[in-house]
């Protein structure tokens, strides 16, 4: 229960069981961000293709981490171009938190998003529910251009609709009244953008920092000072001790045992003066 509470419960496990609940995507998220905050404390891009981030960090903690959801969080960052760049680490983690914590939400708000494109009105467009949204691609009409967004106030009347209906996590309805009530028309990255920057999202959500304390963590920072002075205490204080405790040992005198095996020739030695004093015992007795 200890690591449940703490949130390193989900640590190794697989995808399915680290998106399971919105306690593990937010234990996921923490544990993601404290594991490697230090890559953008030390001022490092991440040189982003989705591959190397998966393989990288992510799927470190979680070994069939899909690349698909950091391949989507890059292009909120990138406003949907390309893949290949650099960019902060900051930028990146706040936009995967909110792709990978509000990913089904995100689904229904593409399929949405397209319908709106393509024209339709607020009334004729089908809410997605939690088990029938899919990002559905549709050709925009000639009348709309894509680069222009939709309208905002009919997009939030949308997913106004969405949030009262979605079983899954959605963003309070109020903060994202209040993005959309900030602008006429946007994008559908635009407004991926600004949940991802938005600092009452994240509070809400409950798992990062404010981006001005991202790379602050003092009880982390304290266990690793601990851990980087004990690994340096017994670095220094093995060798002195080591020769310390040499120095200091009494000097013993061995006494030398005279071994009983003798080098071959000594034998044969001691063997002629043997029979040669017996030989002068013989004849003295003569």
């Amino acid at each position: 229960f200890n690591s449940v509470r703490q949130g390193t419960h989900i640590l190794f496990r697989e995808f399915n069981f680290v998106q399971a609940t919105p306690h593990n995507r937010t234990s996921f998220l923490r544990t993601f961000w404290r594991c490697f905050r230090t890559v953008g404390k030390n001022g490092v891009k991440v040189h982003l293709t989705a591959q190397n981030l998966a393989i990288c960090y992510l799927r470190l903690l979680c070994p069939d981490f899909p690349m698909e959801l950091t391949q989507k969080a890059a292009r909120i960052v990138l406003m949907d171009d390309a893949m290949d760049c650099l960019m902060s680490f900051s930028d990146f983690l706040f936009a995967f938190q909110i792709q990978f914590y509000y990913s089904e939400f995100l689904e229904s708000v593409a399929a949405i998003y397209q319908d709106l494109l393509a024209g339709k009105s607020p009334n004729t467009v089908v809410v997605p529910t939690s088990s029938s949204g899919q990002h559905r691609q549709r050709q925009p009409t000639n009348d709309c251009n894509p680069l222009d967004g939709v309208e905002a106030s009919l997009f939030y009347q949308c997913l106004e609709s969405l949030c009262d209906r979605s079983k899954y996590s959605c963003p309070p309805s109020a903060l994202v009244k209040e993005i959309l009530s900030s602008v006429q028309r946007l994008t559908f990255y635009e407004f991926l953008m600004a949940l991802a920057k938005h600092q009452g999202i994240n509070r809400a959500l409950g798992a990062l920092p404010d981006k001005g304390d991202l790379f602050l963590d003092p009880a982390m920072d304290q266990e690793i000072e601990k851990l980087v002075a004990q690994v340096s205490g017994l670095s220094l204080s093995a060798p002195t001790s080591a020769g310390g405790d040499a120095a200091n040992l009494p000097v013993r005198n061995v006494p030398r045992i005279s071994s009983p095996w003798r080098p071959l020739h000594h034998r044969r030695r001691m063997d002629a003066e043997s029979e040669g004093s017996n030989e002068e015992t013989d004849s003295s007795e003569n």
